[in-house]
């Protein structure tokens, strides 16, 4: 039996559990168990050896004169004829391109010990113009950098060798970098006593079509008569890098259910194992 007291409670939270009902209802499940995969990222390297069959390299004129129109018409002059004579050694007019031009005063030198404030005298001026030339048969090199010093040239620096059409070389170089990150996958896998199962995804990296330029020593900028300026090409190194995310199975539990559980290591979930407490809930379960 209910006293007058009871009912005035009962009447005042019967309100509050109307309005608590709704929220309960729309309260979200628990999370879903989650699936731990391991995973094995790795990046490797390939690379791919060719003979260059380009050489990239500048050459060009510094010339002087009391004036600055003097040392530009000469170093003009002298210029002109190291076009012509690069156009007539089988350099084709694509493969030269002007790349810098210069004109600057020459200052007098005065003796350190000289005690004189005065700005330096200007005595002259230096001119200078510089083209890039791509040289496309190998065994002209040395022929074309004679060419360029007998018709005046005095300032070279290169070759830069490298390959006219690097994509062959450059796939090949991308297939030895996945032969081996599948083959390290394959090594670390099995050393934890696991499986390559798939592939996740496949990253590239930095390329490299062959090394920087290299100068010309002093002796080959002089004039040689009789033999040719030797240059040796070498051996191109393409290479390739890629970085791959590996999906790893054959190991009982791989794809456990977990419940909220995280593991110590990205390797499979050991909820199953005897002891653990989910192994013990599941037990009673029945599961």
């Amino acid at each position: 039996m209910t006293t007058p007291r009871q009912n005035r409670i009962s009447a005042l939270l019967a309100p509050l559990l109307l309005i608590a009902t709704p929220a309960l209802a729309d309260a979200p499940p628990p999370p879903a168990a989650q699936f731990l995969v391991p995973t094995l990222t790795l990046t490797a390297e390939g690379r791919s050896t060719r003979v260059p069959d380009l050489a990239a390299f500048t050459a060009g004129v510094s010339t002087t004169g009391t004036t600055a129109a003097e040392a530009l018409s000469a170093n003009a002059a002298a210029m002109t004829r190291v076009i012509a004579t690069l156009k007539g050694a089988a350099i084709e007019p694509r493969d030269i391109q002007t790349s810098s031009i210069s004109l600057n005063p020459v200052f007098e030198q005065r003796p350190f010990n000289q005690a004189d404030s005065s700005p330096p005298r200007i005595v002259g001026y230096q001119a200078g113009n510089s083209v890039s030339i791509r040289a496309r048969q190998p065994g002209s090199f040395g022929k074309v950098i004679d060419t360029l010093v007998a018709a005046g040239a005095n300032n070279i620096n290169g070759p830069n060798f490298a390959l006219d059409k690097p994509e062959a070389a450059q796939d090949e170089a991308r297939r030895d970098a996945v032969a081996k990150a599948r083959a390290r996958a394959d090594l670390y896998a099995a050393a934890a006593g696991l499986k390559v199962a798939r592939i996740l995804s496949i990253t590239e990296g930095g390329q490299n079509d062959g090394p920087i330029a290299r100068p010309f020593a002093p002796l080959m900028m002089a004039r040689m008569d009789k033999a040719p300026t030797p240059v040796e090409l070498g051996m191109q190194d393409v290479t390739a890098q890629v970085t791959i995310r590996f999906e790893l199975s054959g190991q009982e539990g791989i794809r456990e259910r977990c419940e909220g559980l995280v593991p110590r290591a990205p390797f499979p979930c050991r909820c199953r194992a005897k002891g653990s407490p989910i192994a013990q809930r599941r037990r009673a379960a029945g599961d």
